[in-house]
């Protein structure tokens, strides 16, 4: 058996797609006449998902249990960014975590959770770049030596 990836029910297509197409900057791999559209990262956005099933569901304004994570590199560009886009409803700005990767979470315009992040090794090179040994990184990220270690300048 082959994981397929994710597929997300949306009640309007059209701004859903712009969303994550235009503002989230992924790339349409497939779209089915705006019924159906799939991402080359590997989720899908389905319209009529009900109408899909042939069953009758009980619709929840916003299913918290489930988020869309993105990794980045320079957050605060991401952030800056996500603020001038109407409608979108933050849970958390920008904040660390203890092993200092810094997250941001908001509710897209269907309500589902989107964390965009820092990549680890985003992390790991601004520690090492404000002078944080090895070994620190190392502790503060709980990464390994050897993983910290690629990142050092030579």
């Amino acid at each position: 058996m082959n994981y397929g990836g994710v597929l997300i029910a949306v009640k309007d297509m059209t701004k859903a797609k712009h969303f994550y197409e235009e503002v989230m900057e992924q790339e349409v791999q497939m779209d089915l006449d705006n019924i159906h559209v799939a991402f080359a990262s590997g989720f899908t956005l389905q319209a009529d998902y009900e109408g899909l099933l042939g069953v009758s569901l009980k619709p929840k304004d916003q299913p918290d249990n489930f988020q869309l994570y993105f990794e980045v590199e320079d957050l605060d560009k991401w952030e800056a960014k996500l603020v001038k886009v109407d409608g979108i409803e933050f849970l958390h700005h920008s904040k660390e975590y203890p092993w200092g990767q810094r997250v941001m979470r908001f509710y897209d315009h269907d309500k589902y959770i989107v964390e965009v992040s820092e990549s680890m090794e985003s992390v790991v090179k601004r520690f090492l770049n404000q002078g944080m040994s090895v070994t620190e990184t190392a502790e503060k990220t709980m990464f390994p030596v050897e993983f910290v270690q690629q990142f050092v300048q030579r």
